[in-house]
């Protein structure tokens, strides 16, 4: 279930609510070293630092909000010096016992335990939207971390042209905060602009952004697509997964899910 929040220009989405549990579940996977080390052959999160920051193993990078720790090894296997940190206590000690040698710990992105101007680099995919209470916290530690000059690379679900006009045309019932149940709360779909309006009162500088998922955030919102364009979206068919690939560009500028903004550290 969705619901408009038009005083803060959102949209609330249902699905479970997102506690250090509920990812540990998310993370029962039987051969875990094979998942996280199958890192090595994605594309999009060392293409993009590597467009910013040149490879060199005295970068450091951090993945706040690591998950299974697939991309820390992905930007450890391309080159740089990668942290991870995630509050799923127990998916951090699976992936502990499996790959020692990778840095990942325990942490709150709300309170990281690493020292001020530390991170060359900072990646946080999709972990914005999931605190009710708002992101303040977590951007003022990613600013306290990241170094000057350094890069935050950030993905969240937004409001696509897609959202926007349902939201206009009154298609998401109404947020109701007395009623509403806070053990549905999944994530929101947030403001871009405001978010880049947030940081760039914290010191930062928007350098790049691209708009992201164009068929999820078409098959999410419009109800008698989401069957057969689910079946394009999982697809591991070469043929389908290319449609899927270039079909998520092309709709990206009308129903992307997720956006991804990069921004370098001014002050």
């Amino acid at each position: 279930m969705r619901y408009c929040d038009k005083k803060n220009n959102r949209i609330i989405i249902e699905g479970g609510s997102p506690t250090p549990e509920f990812w540990d579940e998310q993370s029962i996977i039987k051969e875990l070293k094979k998942h996280i080390e199958s890192a090595r052959n994605e594309r999009f999160v060392s293409n993009i630092t590597a467009k910013f920051i040149k490879p060199d193993k005295t970068k450091k990078i951090l993945e706040g909000g690591c998950g299974r720790g697939h991309f820390v090894y992905s930007l450890k296997y391309n080159g740089y010096d990668a942290y991870g940190v995630d509050f799923a206590k127990e998916t951090i000690k699976k992936i502990n016992l499996v790959m020692p040698d990778l840095k990942v710990n325990i942490g709150d992105v709300r309170h990281l335990d690493f020292p001020d101007n530390f991170f060359d680099g900072y990646w946080s995919l999709g972990v914005i939207e999931h605190f009710f209470e708002g992101y303040d916290e977590i951007l003022s530690e990613m600013k306290r971390v990241i170094k000057k000059n350094g890069y935050l690379f950030l993905t969240f679900p937004h409001m696509s042209f897609l959202r926007k006009l349902k939201m206009k045309m009154g298609l998401y019932p109404p947020f109701n905060a007395n009623v509403f149940d806070m053990n549905l709360f999944y994530h929101f779909a947030l403001d871009p602009a405001k978010v880049k309006s947030d940081l760039e009162k914290l010191g930062f500088r928007m350098v790049y952004s691209r708009q992201l998922e164009g068929i999820k955030g078409l098959k999410d919102e419009i109800s008698i697509l989401n069957k057969p364009l689910q079946k394009i979206y999982n697809s591991q068919n070469f043929f389908v997964r290319a449609l899927n690939y270039f079909g998520a560009k092309i709709l990206a500028p009308f129903s992307a899910h997720a956006i991804l903004q990069v921004f370098k550290r001014n002050q």
